[in-house]
């Protein structure tokens, strides 16, 4: 088995992935120096920049094919400093992180792209709408229920998109810098003037309660070539999914 479309153009690997099959691993223990380095490189950079927070997430400890459809995923709860080691050990020593992502179209075949606004930890940069995975609570498990429900909690807190997790169907997996892994959710299409609306009513009830939205703008793109026209940084896994989306025929409604 392997990833289906290969090396793209971009450096990302872009593959169909239809099940999941996931289990909890444990992340590699560190020698007491390395750890001193890493606790170093994460205070520096928190001190710099403020919105980072050590917060609980979940890391890739290991990734394989099992069926030609199915991807087993070993998962490892680390915390966000665990990504400092990629500036102490280049190449080596950290985990890939594992993110989830949403595909949001529009009734006429484009799709939701963010910009993220200051108060993130990557301001500017252009995006699916989506984020980190989280590791479950007491007497829960990491599945695919969970993860659709994560995407589906990213689109709702980020672009005022409710829809129910059974809603959303796996449609592609990423791997690119750092070897982390993306998750990619195709949600049901919606209006363009209904997903306008609905991302200004949530920049108007976080600025009512004192926060800056975690999304700066959204723009509505139908290829790579209109992504590109966007300026500033972009995440690397989008243009491959821009990309697949702009060639893969899709059924009305899907």
């Amino acid at each position: 088995m392997g990833w289906v479309t290969g090396t793209l153009p971009s450096g990302m690997e872009l593959f169909d992935v239809h099940r999941l099959r996931l289990v909890e691993g444990e992340a590699p223990a560190l020698s007491a120096e390395l750890e001193a380095a890493r606790d170093q490189v994460w205070e520096t950079a928190a001190a710099a920049n403020p919105v980072l927070f050590d917060g609980p997430v979940v890391a890739c400890a290991e990734l394989q094919w099992e069926e030609p459809d199915t991807l087993f995923l070993r998962w490892a709860a680390v915390t966000y400093r665990h990504y400092a080691l990629r500036r102490v050990v280049p190449g080596g020593g950290a985990l890939p992180s594992l993110f989830v992502n949403a595909i949001q179209p529009t009734d006429d075949g484009r799709i939701v792209v963010a910009r993220m606004s200051r108060a993130t930890a990557a301001p500017g940069r252009w995006q699916l709408p989506g984020g980190s995975v989280e590791p479950p609570g007491d007497d829960e498990v990491l599945d695919e229920a969970a993860l659709s429900g994560q995407a589906a909690r990213e689109l709702a807190e980020e672009v005022g998109v409710e829809v129910r997790p059974e809603e959303l169907r796996l449609w592609a997996a990423t791997r690119g810098g750092n070897l982390s892994v993306g998750l990619t959710y195709l949600a049901p299409a919606l209006p363009e003037a209904e997903l306008r609306s609905r991302f200004a009513a949530v920049v108007a009830a976080e600025r009512a309660a004192g926060r800056e939205p975690e999304l700066a703008e959204i723009v509505f793109v139908r290829s790579p070539h209109e992504l590109a026209c966007l300026a500033g940084p972009h995440a690397h896994h989008v243009e491959p999914v821009v990309r697949r989306y702009a060639e893969t025929p899709l059924r009305p409604g899907v």
